[in-house]
């Protein structure tokens, strides 16, 4: 009877944390609604293979051990669908069905830890933490050959260039592809110049048949 009432108790307490992590914290800043399902299904499914692990009698350690091992080897963190704030999210609803799921571990104990947890994370993806920090990938329609001048390029089209990669030269269609960090200029700053184009090439003149 002790048992299920402590089951029931960190039950309730990793059910209220991940509810605050998903509709408080998440959806609220990222909208999308199909993680959300993804978070609650992840953290409830760990919280019973923990809790359920912990009740096995002889070799009940190993047996944790192995069952957390397999779990977290079935996230797939390499999705180009999953940004990396996202599986952050991941790890904080592991995290808190795994602490919460300890037998061993005392309420008090895991609601000061869930808490920490989940304050960090409100900390970490706040919209005003380097909110003028962005990332894109840009395909210009030129090849720069000097880095200056592809700073430069970058500074007018986008703003303040922090770092890039260039994944792609195409000297034969004369174009480049590049990943991009930057800050964005302050609001007001005024318009940025225009990109010059650079000389317009004509197409040479058809004859008419006589």
């Amino acid at each position: 009877m002790d048992a299920l009432r402590h089951i029931a108790a960190h039950g309730a307490l990793d059910l209220a944390a991940v509810c605050l992590l998903t509709f408080a914290v998440y959806h609220p800043r990222h909208r999308r609604r199909d993680l959300v399902p993804a978070y609650l299904a992840l953290n409830a499914g760990l919280f019973t293979v923990v809790a359920a692990l912990a009740e096995v009698r002889g070799g009940g350690g190993a047996a944790l051990g192995f069952g957390l091992f397999g779990v977290l080897s079935l996230v797939r963190l390499r999705s180009d669908a999953v940004q990396h704030e996202e599986v952050a999210y991941y790890f904080t609803t592991l995290v808190l069905g795994l602490v919460c799921g300890l037998p061993r571990l005392a309420l008090p104990d895991a609601a000061g830890l869930s808490a920490v947890l989940l304050l960090v994370v409100w900390a970490a993806d706040h919209p005003r933490l380097l909110a003028r920090v962005r990332r894109t990938v840009v395909t210009l329609d030129t090849v720069h050959g000097c880095p200056g001048a592809l700073r430069a390029d970058l500074a007018v089209r986008l703003g303040e260039p922090l770092d890039w990669t260039v994944r792609e030269m195409d000297f034969v269609r004369d174009l480049m592809v590049v990943d991009v960090r930057y800050r964005e200029p302050r609001p007001g700053a005024g318009p940025r110049p225009a990109v010059d184009p650079g000389p317009v090439r004509r197409a040479a003149p058809v004859a008419e048949p006589v």
